[in-house]
C-alpha cells in the first residue's frame, strides 16, 4: 500500500503518524462539529502532580516552601492535597508541556527516576485528555533521607546529660 496515509489505510497505530498528523488527530477529537472540548490547566497539572507522585523513588512533588505549605495546608481541618503543588504546565489547542519539581529518594537512579516521570506524566495527560505532550522538564530539587522524617516528628534530644 504505497502512497496511502495511514488513516487511508484504515490503521489507528499512533506509531506511523507524524507529529503533524497527530496534532490534527488530537485538534479534531477535541473539536468536532457538534462542539468543543477545552481542557483547563489546573486539569492538566493534577493529571502531571498524581502521575509524577505514583513513580517509585519520588519522595514528594514542589519546592521546599511548596511543600511546607502543603503540609500546613494539609493539617488544618477540612484541607486536602493540592495535587498541583509543584507543577507548572502550559496548555494549547492540542498540545501540552509540563514543568514539574520532584524529591527523590536517597539512592535512586534520578536519571532513572527522571525518564520514569515523563514517561508517566506523559502517557496520564495523553491517555485522559487526548492533548500530545511535546515537553516534559523534571527538576530534581532534593534528595529524601529515611532519617529527614524522624527528625521532624521527635523533639531534638540533648547530646550530654
Amino acid at each position: 500500500m504505497t502512497g496511502t496515509t495511514p488513516a487511508q489505510a484504515g490503521t489507528n497505530d499512533a506509531q506511523e503518524l507524524t507529529p503533524k498528523d497527530r496534532t490534527r488527530a488530537v485538534a479534531s477529537a477535541l473539536s468536532t462539529e457538534r462542539g468543543t472540548t477545552t481542557i483547563a490547566d489546573t486539569v492538566v497539572s493534577k493529571i502531571a502532580g498524581i502521575a509524577a507522585r505514583d513513580v517509585a523513588g519520588v519522595h514528594d512533588v514542589g519546592g521546599g516552601a511548596q511543600r511546607a505549605f502543603g503540609a500546613l495546608r494539609e493539617r488544618i481541618p477540612g484541607g486536602s492535597t493540592n495535587y498541583s503543588q509543584g507543577v507548572s504546565v502550559e496548555v494549547g489547542q492540542s498540545e501540552a508541556a509540563v514543568d514539574v519539581d520532584i524529591v527523590a529518594e536517597y539512592g535512586v537512579a534520578i536519571a532513572d527516576v527522571a525518564e520514569a516521570v515523563r514517561r508517566s506524566i506523559v502517557t496520564g495527560i495523553e491517555r485522559m485528555t487526548g492533548l500530545r505532550v511535546i515537553e516534559v522538564n523534571v527538576s530534581v530539587n532534593d534528595v529524601w533521607l529515611p532519617q529527614d522524617d524522624e527528625q521532624d516528628g521527635e523533639p531534638a534530644q540533648p547530646r550530654v546529660q
